[in-house]
């Protein structure tokens, strides 16, 4: 299973960018190959100043070794080894009308003193972070994901839209940090669903990316702004930094376990603001976003 996913990543993390770069038409797509002392390594591919994406990266890694103090307490075992593997991506756009895009597919193995494996599942998702809220868009967006999830199980959609907004929560703002997608994590065998069944779920979600995003982007990359909605854009990537570093459960196990700084801070917007206690004006299209974001809704 390992392999079988590790051969999926490695192609999808290609189709995805080569698919980024047509869109941005200027920027490429920079390589870093690198290697875990503790066993395993990845591939960092990282886009950045071009004509639609101001910063992006499609990174693909598979690690193994020895359980790190942190999953040794989680799984409350003394000893073990372990293999995990997954594409993580984030595509923050120069355009302010042109939503933020997060992605992960991971898939993680669990073994005995034997090498047999005790434990094994999937996990991952993808989320959008507008800065300008169109329904269009966001009806969009869900509906590929919703279609995805109804081909498997009639309540994969309604189960991982709400695990989205669970997760993707700022507690200490009470507000989403977008508007949400799908969210799913220990996706293991059971009775019905066996690890090949949860392998073609997870993969076909990793498939639909492209097209639940780049036809918002081909939409909204050309539209003309100016410096208010750029200030706007810069003061919602701040709460966009203050999730990864406050909350993201991937980021903090990645600063836990000695994980590759580059690549787990690649999530993060190259320019942003905090100002002061601010508000946006009444009725505006900025307060419009705050208001779906204190309180999720439905989109399909």
């Amino acid at each position: 299973m390992k392999d079988q996913f590790y051969t999926h990543i490695e192609s999808l993390q290609d189709s995805i960018t080569t698919a980024i770069e047509e869109l941005d038409g200027v920027a490429k797509f920079e390589e870093d190959i690198w290697k875990r002392d503790e066993g395993g390594g990845g591939k960092t591919r990282i886009i950045e100043n071009g004509a639609v994406f101001e910063k992006g990266g499609v990174n693909i890694s598979a690690v193994h070794g020895e359980l790190p103090e942190v999953l040794r307490k989680q799984f409350k075992v003394d000893e073990g080894n372990f293999f995990a593997c997954g594409l993580s991506l984030v595509l923050h756009p120069k355009n302010p009308f042109v939503p933020t895009v997060h992605a992960n597919w991971r898939y993680f193995e669990m073994y005995n003193s034997q090498g047999e494996i005790v434990t094994q599942w999937f996990g991952g998702g993808q989320d959008l972070t507008p800065y300008y809220l169109v329904n269009e868009d966001a009806i969009h967006f869900h509906t590929v994901c919703k279609n995805v999830c109804d081909s498997y199980s009639p309540d994969f959609y309604t189960t991982f839209k709400k695990n989205c907004d669970d997760y993707f929560w700022n507690t200490h703002r009470k507000e989403a940090r977008g508007i949400g997608g799908l969210f799913f994590d220990y996706l293991k065998e059971t009775n019905e669903l066996t690890m090949q069944d949860r392998f073609d779920f997870v993969t076909a979600a990793g498939n639909s990316f492209l097209e639940s995003y780049v036809p918002i982007v081909e939409k909204r990359k050309d539209l003309t702004y100016d410096n208010s909605h750029k200030n706007w854009q810069e003061i919602r990537r701040g709460r966009y930094v203050e999730f990864n570093l406050v909350h993201d459960r991937g980021t903090l196990f990645g600063l836990k376990t000695k994980g590759r700084i580059e690549s787990i801070l690649m999530s993060l917007p190259p320019i942003v603001q905090w100002k002061y206690n601010y508000h946006p004006d009444i009725n505006s299209e900025e307060e419009k976003l705050i208001k779906v974001l204190t309180n999720p809704i439905d989109w399909v």
